[in-house]
């Protein structure tokens, strides 16, 4: 494995104008595609400021929105109307407003991917005067792995809505029924023998879930880590393409035979979403995805496994450990003309505040997890993840290139790969692991595409400029 205090940055990148021409002119293409008014948000007729924020359609973002009477009785004078939308479609939207200076947004949500790309480019507004005199905002509260993920040359950028790694969910009674028990640092290889023990489809329970939806952030998420772990990489040091080689074979294969026999049904159009709500509601004995699960899976309201599921570290191969560092977060587009309105918003939306709002108002389970270490000292949250807590911390502060991957690579990112070009070419590539989760061809014709894809963009870095 490789050791050392980080691993190297690139040592050949295309100029910065270069690339970000190229970026500006394909996300216009989007934006005109996606439909994007650019009308931008404007004070209303009432003398109201109105800011329009654009946000993922996840079950917490969800619960954002059916609190917002608590935010207008504090703030009166803001009007916030909201832009949901599913993963892949806010990506390509947000990406294209921002990238172009659309301005139809005023408060995005954005991860530590996009976070210090978009600062280097300047297109998002610098948050750390914000954060830092906003009274009880505290930013040094922010778990340190999740703070500078989102932080460029030391300023906040963006800050946490919720922050993730990624482990393995199992329900505790099917195992116990079924005679075997999980290992407190599963391998791929234990995995793949309880998922077969345990896959019982004539009941309705398959025995894992994976996604398999094509998308960068969807099946690339938890698979790059599978990757990672079997002692693959995108690149090289020498930015040589590498998804043709053994070790991405090995693992790419292993995952799609793995949900394809003991997987759920219709795995290949399975995101994040679907595996939680299969999860829920019983039909998965395990799990692989990310911590912020536990705000669903807990609930016992809306689900039917709260009480019966155990959380295990992310299975390994050859490293140490496999889980991801990922955030959502919101940040502010540099084109906005309501800066302040918009820190109001988010900042209200990152507190310590909002975390005890939302359990008192809709359960402690329901808790946005892995952003502050104070929500971990709530007596209230303390007694109610108990199972999880540790888990989660251990794995969001234990994430990191060093212990995770056997080689050194010239990217940033775990279950990603931080350069600009990766929002196309990971879509190519999950379109290709797609197709052979559906049986449309072998993994070793989808590699070779994707290893085609990846040559591509590596030519663009070899013959970049210092």
């Amino acid at each position: 494995m490789f050791r050392g205090r980080a691993f190297p940055t690139p040592s050949k990148r295309p100029p910065r104008r270069r690339v970000r021409t190229a970026l500006a002119g394909m996300f216009a293409l989007l934006l005109a595609l996606s439909g994007c008014a650019g009308a931008g948000a404007i004070g209303g007729g009432s003398g109201k400021t109105q800011i329009v924020v654009a946000i993922v359609s996840n079950p917490q973002m969800q619960d954002a929105i059916s609190l917002q009477k608590h935010f207008r009785a504090e703030y009166p004078n803001i009007d916030v109307q909201f832009v949901s939308l599913p993963e892949n479609e806010a990506r390509a939207k947000i990406t294209a407003s921002v990238a172009t200076g659309g301005g139809e947004f005023d408060v995005v949500m954005i991860s530590n991917y996009e976070t210090p790309m978009w600062a280097e480019n300047d297109w998002i507004t610098n948050l750390q005067d914000y954060a830092e005199n906003t009274p009880g905002y505290d930013p040094q509260d922010i778990l340190p792995n999740i703070r500078k993920s989102l932080s460029y040359q030391g300023d906040l950028y963006s800050v946490p809505f919720y922050g993730e790694s990624s482990f393995l969910a199992y329900r505790k009674d099917l195992f116990k029924k079924a005679g075997v028990s999980m290992p407190d640092e599963p391998t791929w290889n234990d995995i793949q023998r309880l998922a077969k023990k345990l896959h019982n489809p004539k009941q309705g329970v398959s025995g894992i879930c994976l996604r398999g939806l094509a998308g960068w952030g969807e099946n690339l998420a938890p698979l790059n880590t599978v990757i990672n772990t079997y002692g693959g990489r995108w690149f090289d040091m020498d930015w040589n393409a590498t998804l043709d080689s053994p070790q991405v074979e090995a693992a790419v294969t292993d995952y799609v035979n793995l949900v394809r026999n003991y997987g759920q049904p219709g795995a290949a159009t399975s995101g994040f979403g679907d595996c939680l709500t299969r999860y829920s509601q019983g039909n998965a004995a395990m799990w692989y995805d990310a911590t912020s699960m536990v705000s669903s899976v807990e609930d016992p309201q809306a689900s039917k496994v709260a009480d019966k599921t155990g959380y295990a570290l992310a299975p390994v191969k050859k490293t140490e450990s496999a889980g991801w560092l990922y955030s959502w977060s919101l940040a502010i587009p540099k084109t906005s003309d309501h800066k302040d309105a918009a820190w109001k918003f988010m900042s209200w939306m990152t507190s310590k505040d909002y975390i005890k709002l939302v359990g008192n108002e809709l359960g402690w389970e329901r808790v946005p997890p892995g952003s502050r270490k104070s929500t971990y000292e709530i007596p209230e949250y303390e007694k109610v993840s108990g199972a999880y807590a540790d888990r989660t911390l251990a794995a969001i502060a234990g994430a990191s290139q060093e212990t995770s991957m056997t080689k050194p690579v010239p990217y940033t990112g775990l279950q990603f790969v931080g350069i600009p070009e990766f929002q196309d070419l990971g879509t190519r590539v999950a379109q290709q692991i797609s197709a052979a989760i559906a049986g449309q061809k072998s993994v070793e014709e989808a590699l070779e595409q994707s290893q085609q894809y990846a040559e591509t963009v590596a030519e663009t870095y070899q013959a970049g400029e210092n």
